[in-house]
């Protein structure tokens, strides 16, 4: 054997055992360090889906892996802990998506954890709840609040956050939770389930290190997406001028989703002022609003309306976010969480200045 070819062949032995020694390394710290993992995003009779009660573990998205606690009720919280039905103090739960649930960070970087931790910290208590959870809507807002309310949970506020996206799941999705029989004649029980239940692949199971060195190495050589992107159109185009959206908001299209929004959304404050309870309604801007500088959104003007009669409070987000823009050219860098719409610390903290101005007021 020739010494170019002899040493050839002990570098490519070197790298195997090089590669073999990294996944035994990986092996041992997926399964012996952060453990075995229970499914966590579990569907519900009641409001279709939320998360197991009780859980203590890691989340992982988009590459980004971080610790995760649910309480008793199965919200998102600083630890695994025992909520009671009553409440000592003034409680305020928060309701939305995954941009209230904070995808991708762990609790005390998102606004909710934030607001919990400032509440805990007052001479006069404030507690938060977070029950917000990736892709729910306004049907799943009300029937949600209205299962914990039947079961005797102690609220004195609800704030909910309206999602650009909550359209678009009105108009395709949760039919067979919905009251009206209008909606639940849609209802496909062995419809598959989304997105969000899948279970974990072999890779995020076993090989932790290696999936999420490969998601980050994707997402370096990915050409950033054009100003609207395939997920805007789908998830936002309503708000989008021009966009091509009626295949995707099917069977109930734009109209129908706002329609069925809006009758959700009445539900609900119906049924937290037969209680006694006040609403607040929050809007903020999704990545391709503020770029395509969409300062009077529809969004936030169908919820303003909305609020003159229903609500107690509404506070729109669309003016702080544009102003933090204008004062960063790097804006969506620090705002956002990179190659991702989700809110980073930064904008998490952005909004929970915004909120505890308001929601702090009175207490």
């Amino acid at each position: 054997m020739t010494r170019p070819a002899r040493t050839a062949l002990i570098s490519l032995a070197v790298a195997l055992y090089c590669a073999v020694l990294f996944l035994g390394f990986d092996v041992a710290y997926s399964r012996l360090v952060v453990g075995d993992e229970r499914q966590f995003r579990i569907p519900s009779e009641e409001y279709h889906h939320g998360l197991l009660a009780n859980y203590s573990g890691y989340d992982l998205w988009g590459g980004r892996r971080y610790r995760l606690f649910t309480n008793s009720l199965g919200m998102k919280d600083a630890a695994v802990r025992e909520v009671s039905a009553g409440a000592a103090s003034h409680r305020i739960l928060l309701i939305g998506d995954s941009f209230t649930e904070g995808l991708g960070l762990p609790f005390e970087e998102t606004f909710a954890g934030m607001l919990y931790r400032a509440g805990q910290e007052r001479s006069r208590r404030v507690e938060f709840l977070n029950a917000g959870v990736s892709s729910n809507s306004p049907v799943i807002y009300y029937k949600k609040v209205k299962y914990l309310l039947d079961r005797g949970v102690h609220l004195d506020e609800v704030v909910v956050f309206s999602d650009p996206s909550d359209i678009q799941d009105e108009a395709t999705a949760y039919f067979c939770i919905d009251d009206d029989p209008q909606y639940r004649r849609y209802c496909d029980p062995k419809s598959p389930l989304p997105g969000w239940a899948k279970q974990r692949s072999f890779l995020e199971t076993y090989l932790i290190m290696t999936n999420t060195t490969g998601m980050n190495l994707k997402k370096a050589f990915t050409p950033r997406p054009p100003k609207s992107s395939d997920l805007d159109v789908a998830r936002i185009g309503w708000l989008l001028p021009g966009a091509d959206v009626q295949p995707t908001y099917a069977p109930l299209g734009v109209d129908g989703g706002i329609a069925r929004s809006l009758q959700n959304m009445r539900r609900l404050a119906e049924l937290l002022k037969a209680r006694n309870i006040p609403l607040t309604i929050v809007v903020y801007p999704w990545i391709s609003q503020l770029r395509d500088n969409d300062r009077d959104s529809r969004q936030a003007a169908l919820w303003r309306e909305f609020c003159k009669d229903h609500c107690q409070g509404f506070i729109n987000l669309f003016p702080a976010f544009f102003r933090a823009k204008e004062a960063d050219p790097k804006w969506q860098e620090h705002m956002f969480i990179p190659g991702d719409i989700h809110l980073s610390e930064a904008g998490n903290r952005l909004v929970y200045g915004e909120l505890a101005e308001s929601l702090f007021r009175e207490h």
